[in-house]
């Protein structure tokens, strides 16, 4: 688990010689409880996780909180 960006997260797994990322956020909101999103999952190709997919989880994020406050 490695903090990327602002509240945006990264999860690493390795299958079948294959390395994917999955990029997520807490929310603390709930009473007594801490939930864990995934936003989306990336297939590793580069060292570093691309900006672009970091901007989409953060998007993903801003939405979500968006929705739930309705």
């Amino acid at each position: 688990m490695k903090k990327l960006k602002g509240e945006i997260w990264e999860f690493r797994t390795k299958f079948s010689g294959n390395q994917y990322r999955l990029l997520a956020f807490w929310d603390k909101t709930l009473p007594k409880e801490t939930l864990v999103i995934s936003t989306h999952g990336i297939s590793k190709k580069v060292s570093k996780v691309p900006k672009a997919e970091i901007e989409k989880a953060e998007r993903i994020r801003d939405e979500y909180f968006k929705q739930k406050n309705l």
